[in-house]
């Protein structure tokens, strides 16, 4: 069980089933569901039939496995609509991925993971983690320190605590302190670096995007490779990638977040 679902009661508990079987990645039996005695066999069934009778889940009667259901679909096709930055943001990052000829991320904090919510493909694709719809680690990728760096004090603690530290390569930030210290560096400069701290031969140099208040809508990266180019290379690019998220955040505000004068 989740931190926060059994303080939310049933509603909670349920999208916590919800999650177990989306982070199986394939259709699941209940059996395997059971086996991670997050809840009881009675409770669990309970969950699973509410969910499959709501269209959350869906349930192969000839394979006996639960999978995400199609009304998930058309909920993640609104919320995209709606609260991702993608549809206004379309734009602004054609223009930059046109002009750098390099990979360029958009995403987004979710439950102190990072959700990729748009990306450009490189002139010369290269081969990586991120993709739209995905989630990756907040505390090593560029986008995601990005993020943190700027985001009140509680909001951090509470990401960081969600933060598994597994060390990817032998670049990774591998403990809170250490994450911590480089955040201090983010607030100075202004962006991020993921130093091939995700995977190996991936760099990236990525900037926060933030409302006229401060607060922290999104972030934008844009990411290359060691053998294509170098952390100082992109750094270069640092004032177009601010820029671009200026203008993503000016849309964002006009359209969705005014603030009164």
């Amino acid at each position: 069980m989740t931190q926060d679902a059994g303080s939310d009661g049933t509603v909670g508990k349920a999208l916590d089933v919800l999650d177990m079987v989306a982070q199986a990645n394939r259709p699941v039996r209940f059996s395997e569901l059971l086996a991670q005695k997050t809840y009881p066999k009675a409770t669990l069934y309970r969950f699973l039939q509410t969910l499959t009778n709501q269209g959350m889940l869906g349930y192969d009667e000839d394979r006996g496995t639960y999978s995400l259901g199609v009304r998930l679909v058309r909920l993640a096709h609104s919320a995209w609509q709606q609260s991702s930055l993608a549809p206004l943001a379309r734009r602004y990052i054609d223009d930059l991925a046109a002009e750098s000829g390099e990979t360029i991320h958009l995403a987004q904090m979710d439950q102190g993971q990072v959700l990729y919510v748009d990306k450009r493909n490189a002139t010369q694709p290269v081969e990586m983690f991120s993709s739209a719809g995905k989630v990756g680690p907040a505390y090593c990728t560029g986008v995601g320190k990005a993020m943190l760096a700027f985001m009140p004090d509680p909001a951090v603690q509470a990401a960081i605590s969600r933060q598994s530290f597994h060390r990817f390569t032998p670049h990774t930030l591998d403990s809170a302190a250490k994450l911590l210290t480089e955040l201090g560096a983010i607030r100075d400069r202004g962006h991020a670096f993921d130093r091939e701290e995700h995977e190996p031969g991936i760099i990236c140099c990525a900037v926060p995007i933030r409302s006229r208040s401060g607060r922290v809508l999104g972030a934008l990266s844009m990411t290359s490779t060691t053998s294509r180019t170098t952390l100082a290379a992109l750094e270069a690019q640092s004032p177009r990638i601010k820029d671009t998220a200026a203008q993503i955040a000016a849309e964002a505000e006009s359209w969705r977040f005014p603030e009164q004068n």
